[in-house]
C-alpha cells in the first residue's frame, strides 16, 4: 500500500495547484519543499530594512485572478485580499508624457489620439470575452471550445510584437505600451508569438487590472496553503529532494521543476532516448538582475501617469525596448535596459513604515549574468523620474545566481519556466501527446515547463492534476 495517493516536489503556485486539485478529489497528498518558505517564486519577505516588505519575484497577478482554476478556489476565506491599482500601468517618454493602460479599453484608446481606433480593434473584442478564452490559452494543445474567438486572437497573437505594432500604430505612445507589455516574454520583439503575450498580459490586464496581493504576494501562497490543509494535505519543509528514489512511495509522483531537474532526479529511471534528448536540449530564458528599494517618498516621475500607476515600464520608445531585449538574447548587457517596475506600497501601506515606501524592479540580463546592474536599471528611473536616487533608503539586489539558489526552478536567474517561441510552446518540456506525463510510471512534470507555461496561474499544475486523476 502506496504511503500516499500523490507526492508533489516543489511548492510554487504549480505544485500547490496540482496539490489542491488532487486533494479537493479525495487523494492523499504530500508536497514536499526544499526550502523553509513555501511559494517559489510567489514569496515576500523583508530584504532591505525592518517593516519594509518586498515580493522576492512576481508581484502582479493578472492570470491568478482570470486562471480558470485560481480565480474559483476560495482563498478569500483564508485571508487573500487584493489591492486594485488604480491605473494598473503606465509607460513614461522622454517628451514628459507617458502611455496608460486603464482597465477600460475605451479610457485607454482615448488617449492614445490617432492609435484610438487601432488600440480598441486589438483589445476590445478579446477584453469582453477573456473568461471565455482563458479555458483555451491556458491550456495545452486541444480543441478549442470557441475555435472562431480563439483563432481571430491566433491570427495576431503569432506574430512578432515588433510586426504587429507597426503595421497597426502609428504613434511612440502605442507602440511602447504595447511592446512593453510584450517584453514580458524574454525574447527578442521581432520573433514570432510574441504579440500572444502583449496581447494576453493587456486582456486580463483591462479586464481584470494587474493586481497586487495585499502585504505581499507571500499571502497568495499563504492562502493556498491553508486550502490544501484543510483539505486534508500535508507539507514538508526543508527537504531538498535530490533523487526520486528517496521520495515516500505513492500511486502518482509530480515535479514542480525544470527539465533540467528531472534529468538530474530521474537518474538511470528515466527510460527514452528521444525524452531525455529533449529535455537535454530545452532552451531556457534570458535571466533578471533583481533590485528592491527603500525609498523615503514616492518615485519622482516627471509626468503624471506613472505616479498613479501599480507598474511602470522604464524603456522609451519601442525601439529601445526592441534593442534591450534584442541584446539580452544575444549574451549582451544593454547601457539602457528595459526596467519592469512596481510600486506596490502607492496602494498598500502594509508594505512600508511611517509613510515610506517599497520600489520593485528587475531587467531581463543574459542567462547566467554575473553583471551588476544596479547603476544601469537606476539610470533608467532616473531618466524619467529625476531625483530617485534621492529617495533610496536602502537597497537589495538580487544577481541570476542569487534567484537559482533561492529557487532551483530560476536556471541562470530566468523565472518563466523556458523559452516559449513558436517551437517550445507547444512542445514544452517535450514533444508528447500530454506533455505532463514523462515515460517513468506514475511520474509528472507540474512546473511552467509545460502548457500554457509561465505567469502564475496555476494552470500546468491543474492540467498535470487532471492527467494524474485520469490515469488513477
Amino acid at each position: 500500500m502506496p504511503d500516499y495517493d500523490a507526492v508533489v516536489v516543489g511548492s510554487g503556485p504549480n505544485g500547490l495547484s496540482a496539490a489542491i486539485e488532487l486533494a479537493r478529489n479525495g487523494c492523499s497528498v504530500l508536497v514536499i519543499e526544499a526550502n523553509e518558505t513555501l511559494g517559489g517564486g510567489v514569496r515576500s519577505k523583508e530584504t532591505t530594512l525592518p517593516g519594509y516588505i518586498h515580493d522576492i519575484c512576481s508581484t502582479a497577478y493578472p492570470l491568478v485572478v482570470g486562471s480558470p482554476f485560481l480565480s474559483k478556489l476560495p482563498l478569500d476565506q483564508y485571508g487573500l485580499e487584493w489591492i486594485n491599482p488604480d491605473l494598473p500601468m503606465a509607460h513614461p517618454l522622454d517628451d514628459g508624457t507617458a502611455a496608460e493602460m486603464h482597465t477600460s479599453v475605451e479610457r485607454t484608446a482615448n488617449r492614445l489620439g490617432i492609435d484610438s481606433e487601432a488600440y480598441r480593434s486589438l483589445m476590445g473584442p478579446f477584453v469582453d470575452r477573456a473568461d471565455d478564452m482563458a479555458p483555451d490559452i491556458l491550456a495545452p494543445l486541444q480543441i478549442p471550445s470557441h475555435p472562431i474567438l480563439l483563432a481571430q486572437f491566433g491570427l495576431r497573437a503569432l506574430l512578432p510584437a515588433t510586426l504587429l505594432a507597426n503595421r497597426i500604430f502609428k504613434t511612440d505612445h502605442a507602440q511602447a505600451l504595447f511592446s512593453g507589455i510584450a517584453a514580458h516574454a524574454f525574447m527578442k520583439l521581432s520573433r514570432p508569438l510574441t504579440a500572444a503575450i502583449g496581447m494576453v498580459l493587456g486582456i486580463y490586464g483591462h479586464r481584470h487590472n494587474w493586481p497586487f496581493v495585499k502585504g505581499g504576494s507571500q499571502n497568495l501562497t499563504d492562502a493556498m496553503v491553508a486550502y490544501f490543509e484543510s483539505l486534508g494535505g500535508e507539507i514538508q519543509t526543508n527537504w531538498r529532494v535530490k533523487s526520486l528514489d528517496e521520495l515516500p512511495t505513492a500511486r502518482a509522483t509530480l515535479l514542480d521543476v525544470t527539465p533540467q531537474q528531472v534529468l538530474d532526479l530521474a537518474g538511470d529511471r528515466l527510460p527514452g532516448s528521444l525524452y531525455r534528448r529533449s529535455l537535454k536540449r530545452y532552451r531556457y530564458n534570458p535571466g533578471v538582475f533583481k533590485v528592491d528599494w527603500a525609498v523615503s517618498d514616492p518615485v519622482p516621475w516627471t509626468a503624471e501617469a506613472p505616479r498613479q500607476a501599480g507598474t511602470v515600464h522604464v524603456g522609451g520608445t519601442m525601439r529601445e525596448i526592441a534593442i534591450s531585449e534584442n541584446m539580452t538574447n544575444r549574451g549582451l548587457h544593454p547601457e539602457k535596459p528595459f526596467v519592469l517596475l512596481a510600486q506596490q506600497s502607492l496602494f498598500d501601506s502594509t508594505r512600508a513604515p511611517d509613510g515610506n515606501h517599497t520600489v520593485w524592479g528587475y531587467c531581463h540580463v543574459p542567462n547566467g549574468s554575473t553583471v551588476d546592474m544596479t547603476e544601469r536599471i537606476e539610470q533608467q528611473i532616473e531618466r524619467f523620474a529625476p531625483g530617485f536616487k534621492e529617495t533610496i533608503l536602502a537597497r537589495s539586489t538580487r544577481f541570476t545566481f542569487d534567484l537559482e539558489a533561492e529557487n532551483p526552478n530560476c536556471i541562470g536567474g530566468e523565472i518563466n519556466g523556458g523559452v516559449q517561441d513558436i517551437w517550445q510552446h507547444f512542445t514544452r518540456p517535450a514533444p508528447r501527446w500530454s506533455p505532463y506525463r514523462t515515460p517513468m510510471d506514475g511520474v509528472y512534470i507540474c512546473s511552467a515547463s509545460t502548457p500554457p507555461g509561465g505567469g502564475v496561474h496555476g494552470m500546468s499544475g491543474y492540467h498535470s492534476a487532471r492527467a494524474v486523476l485520469s490515469d488513477l
